[in-house]
């Protein structure tokens, strides 16, 4: 896999795939505001799977587990401009404005596609990757700062977003679990994300649930895997990569383990 990433400042950057396929799971620290340059992108997170590409600008919230599949597209390479939008920058952002976090919306991805403002907000970073020496620390601030004015004058209610600063609080490890299982990440993610410690999160996993976390994920993905094939009529690949695994070897073998046939088998049925 060939990645570059140009970057501005630790909070701006340009980042370019040119391989045909790159796969992650991930929690963002911070909110991502993203551009598409070219190629496209298939995220899946717990409410939904979402759908990007060229000149497309969506906000994914912070910590939220997500699967990401970039790919190149027209033979352009996976190509984006990447804000992030910290904590400390939106704390500093919010300390001038009478604005209170609520419960407010859902945590999900907001897509703003081809808006003109946002547009023109991140393509004027674009020939700032090209020119040689340091990015002026104020010009950085002052995009940011126009860029999250922006989001807040398109989407009013995403001031209860943007100006929450909680970390993760203990939830109800059930009903998070059965909303995310099918994101490939570690069991100290998990414990993180539902505001325990490693050794809590396996005491509590096993009294909820009788059993380890990882049997648990590997059946639960098997089941969402087989669900797939048979009632949405997914590929085989594509099935492997939305249901938590790393390679279509592994899910095979897994899948033949567990239900005596293999996915290619049952898709072909």
């Amino acid at each position: 896999m060939k990645h570059e990433s140009t970057y501005l400042t630790p909070e701006i950057k340009l980042s370019c795939y040119e391989d045909h396929f790159f796969k992650s799971d991930v929690v963002f620290e911070h909110h991502m505001l993203i551009w598409f340059i070219s190629g496209r992108t298939k995220i899946v997170q717990a409410e939904g799977v979402h759908h990007f590409q060229t000149g497309d600008i969506f906000l994914i919230p912070r910590n939220q587990p997500a699967t990401i599949l970039n790919y190149p597209k027209d033979g352009l390479p996976h190509k984006t401009v990447v804000m992030t939008l910290t904590t400390d920058r939106l704390r500093n952002f919010y300390s001038r404005l009478a604005v209170k976090a609520g419960s407010g919306p859902v945590a999900k991805i907001r897509s703003f596609r081809r808006h003109p403002l946002l547009e023109s907000c991140l393509a004027s970073l674009v020939p700032y990757f090209a020119v040689e020496g340091p990015f002026p620390p104020e010009l950085a601030a002052l995009k940011i700062t126009e860029a999250i004015s922006i989001l807040r004058t398109l989407e009013p209610d995403l001031d209860s977003l943007l100006a929450n600063f909680d970390d993760p609080h203990k939830v109800d490890l059930i009903s998070f679990m059965e909303k995310n299982y099918m994101f490939n990440m570690p069991a100290e993610t998990f414990g993180q994300l539902t505001g325990r410690s490693l050794t809590t999160f396996k005491r509590d996993f096993k009294k909820a649930f009788d059993t380890t976390p990882q049997r648990w994920l590997t059946h639960k993905r098997l089941e969402l895997a087989h669900y797939q094939l048979t009632e949405q009529r997914k590929k085989p690949t594509d099935v492997c990569y939305e249901t938590g695994f790393e390679n279509l070897s592994h899910f095979s073998h897994a899948f033949k383990k567990q239900f005596g046939y293999s996915p290619s088998q049952l898709a072909a049925s």
